[in-house]
Parts: structure tokens; C-alpha cells; sequence
């Protein structure tokens, strides 16, 4: 199976990764600005590891799996700092076609060591080691998420954005997303409109500028406060947009 199909069309993005463009969500599974690599890494791992990365075991839910970038990141971050947490990632994805064509899709250098992890994933949906267990669901992400409670050290909050996929950004959903979490919990994600951090911090969470050089920025939200990231001032923005409301279901 050749992983450019009527759905999918393998794109090469700006930092020298390839990525890939959706023709039913009309949208790309990366910014192609900023890069495949760097937006897993940069977005997501690196901000999240920052607080956690001592933790003796760390449970990640990975919104959605897509191409894998969030996870295998995840798992290449692990590697190349010798850490020895325990990682265990959740990730559910509705698009079973897409996960059994990924074993063709050509992913970066820096992946090279964790091909069987991507083979094993696309053929059984599932991988176990000392250090990693991987479980990929096949589904709905909403009806996934609700099967867990205070479970989640980290969220990688990376869906199609809003206006493609209006139903994993709405309030309803992260009070589900916040029910799954741990109190320390903490969720990334690329989005930075003003809808989406009202319906987080509508949730209870704190909300936060993630910035990296050379790559646009993004948010971190939690559950406690937080000392390393620039909080947003979301009263402010609220009485600079009054008419402002998050997505609801």
C-alpha cells in the first residue's frame, strides 16, 4: 500500500520533514512553516518534558495519533536525553486506513531507530518494551477520552484545527479532556485563538505562551499554576473581546 492515496498526499515541510495534506479535512497534518519535527518536538514534547520529565512513570494521551510525529517524538526525546521514565501514550485515531499505510510513509532521521515501533504500531495498534507502551485506538476520540479518569500526566491536544474539526475543541470537550488529567497535569497544543483558550480556561485551566525560536507560538495550559512559561492574561483578553465565546457542543 503506498501511503500517497486518494485521502492523503505526503507534503515536504519547511524544516526538511515531511508532513501530510488531508483532502477530507482540506488541511494539513503539520504547519508546513514550521515543520513537521519541530512542531511535535517544539509544541509539544519539549514544553511538556520541561515540568515532567522526572517523573518516575508519565501518561500521555496524544490527540490524535495521525502521522505519529507526537508519539514517536515523544519517544525519540526519551532516547536522546537517557531519560528513565516509564511512558505509557494513549492515542486514538478514526482513520484506520491512514494508520496501516504509515509503514510507507517516509518520516525523518531522526526516527531511523524506532521503525519497529512504527511497523509494530501499524500492524497491531499496539507496542510494549521496558521503557514504552504504546496503545492506538481506532475510533472516536471523544468516546475514548470518557473512558478515563485522573489518568493523564500530559495531553498533546493536536487535532485538525477548529473550523475543521469543531467537535475536540469545544468547552465540553475539554471538561472531559480536564476529567481525564491529573492535577499536575499539562496539555499542548498549536492553537493560540482566543476561543480555544477560553474554553480551557473556562475549565479551570491556566493558560500559558509557549515560545521557541525560530517557530511560532503556541499554548500550554494546566490544571496548577506554573513557574517557566509567560501566563496569559485571559481577564484582559475577555474585556478586549467581549463578544468572544468558546466552541460548544
Amino acid at each position: 500500500m503506498s501511503f500517497n492515496d486518494k485521502l492523503h498526499r505526503i507534503i515536504l515541510s519547511d524544516d526538511g520533514t515531511y508532513t501530510a495534506y488531508s483532502k477530507e479535512y482540506d488541511e494539513h497534518y503539520h504547519s508546513t512553516k514550521d515543520g513537521a519535527l519541530n512542531e511535535s518536538l517544539l509544541k509539544h514534547v519539549e514544553p511538556a518534558f520541561s515540568i515532567l520529565k522526572n517523573k518516575d512513570e508519565i501518561n500521555i494521551l496524544d490527540i490524535c495519533y495521525g502521522l505519529g510525529f507526537n508519539t514517536l517524538a515523544t519517544l525519540y526525546y526519551h532516547k536522546k536525553n537517557s531519560l528513565i521514565s516509564k511512558i505509557n501514550i494513549y492515542s486514538p485515531e478514526l482513520d484506520a486506513t491512514l494508520l496501516s499505510s504509515l509503514n510507507n510513509f517516509t518520516y525523518p532521521k531522526e526516527f531511523e531507530n524506532l521503525k519497529e515501533i512504527i511497523y509494530k504500531l501499524c500492524e497491531d495498534g499496539i507496542y510494549d518494551d521496558e521503557f514504552f507502551h504504546i496503545e492506538v485506538f481506532v475510533g472516536d476520540a471523544r468516546e475514548y477520552v470518557r473512558k478515563f479518569t485522573n489518568k493523564f500526566d500530559i495531553v498533546y491536544q493536536d487535532a485538525f484545527s477548529p473550523s475543521s474539526n469543531p467537535t475536540l475543541w469545544t468547552l465540553e470537550y475539554f471538561e472531559d479532556l480536564k476529567k481525564a488529567m491529573r492535577e499536575e497535569g499539562i496539555l499542548t497544543t498549536y492553537s493560540i485563538s482566543l476561543a480555544t483558550r477560553l474554553a480551557l480556561w473556562q475549565n479551570g485551566f491556566n493558560i500559558y505562551i509557549n515560545s521557541s525560536k525560530n517557530i511560532r507560538a503556541s499554548t500550554v495550559a494546566s490544571i496548577q499554576k506554573l513557574q517557566n512559561f509567560k501566563e496569559v492574561d485571559m481577564p484582559h483578553k475577555i474585556s478586549c473581546n467581549p463578544d468572544a465565546k468558546p466552541l460548544r457542543d
